[in-house]
């Protein structure tokens, strides 16, 4: 009697340790959503903007821009590729911010155009004509706005890097020279729809 009561109770422990792990992750899944949630507003304010950039020229793509929410942690997908005429976001992915843009408070960033700041930099850019570096192919960047207008001499590009992870993490991702940096399989869906446009898309990076 005392084995099968030892046994009932052996197993009533598993189960309830495994509700608790289970209740973790849907928790961490929860809150990732629930974060990308609050952000919304933010988000769709960003596409307006992006929008009347693009209506004043004909450079641009009109269908499609990439949006990086930078208040999001780097754990967290920030990285949006958003379809223009849908408005819906289509793919998410990791990206790495600068590691002069890290002012040892978690979650709070500082930003900067100037030249080895190693800081990302807030603002819209045009996305370029891509080139082989250091890291491979990458796409060259070209700041629009007074924040981010040193890009193009500072070589910040968009470009990808195997220490970042394709999955979301439970701690903070590794840092860029400033550069907005992306793991390798999210960077070839990325790759894909650039080498296809014949206008260049618009990416805007905001706090």
């Amino acid at each position: 009697m005392k084995k099968l009561m030892v046994l009932v109770l052996g197993l009533g422990m598993c189960y309830l340790g495994y509700r608790m792990y289970a209740s973790d992750k849907v928790g961490l899944k929860d809150s990732i959503s629930l974060v990308e949630e609050t952000r919304m507003d933010v988000l769709d304010a960003k596409v307006m903007e992006v929008e009347q950039v693009i209506a004043s020229t004909a450079k641009y793509r009109s269908d499609l821009g990439f949006f990086i929410d930078m208040r999001i942690p780097s754990m967290q997908n920030r990285f949006f590729i958003y379809d223009l005429k849908q408005h819906k976001i289509i793919d998410r992915g990791l990206v790495a911010h600068g590691v002069g843009s890290e002012t040892g408070i978690g979650g709070k960033l500082q930003f900067s155009n100037i030249e080895n700041s190693l800081s990302s930099s807030l603002g819209n850019y045009a996305v370029g004509i891509s080139y082989y570096g250091q890291f491979g192919k990458a796409y060259k960047l070209h700041g629009l706005d007074a924040t981010n207008s040193n890009a193009f001499a500072r070589h910040i590009v968009l470009h990808k890097y195997a220490a970042v992870p394709y999955e979301e993490q439970s701690s903070y991702i590794c840092n860029s020279y400033g550069c907005p940096m992306v793991n390798e399989r999210f960077y070839s869906r990325i790759e894909q729809l650039l080498d296809a446009s014949e206008k260049h898309v618009i990416m805007c990076i905001y706090y």
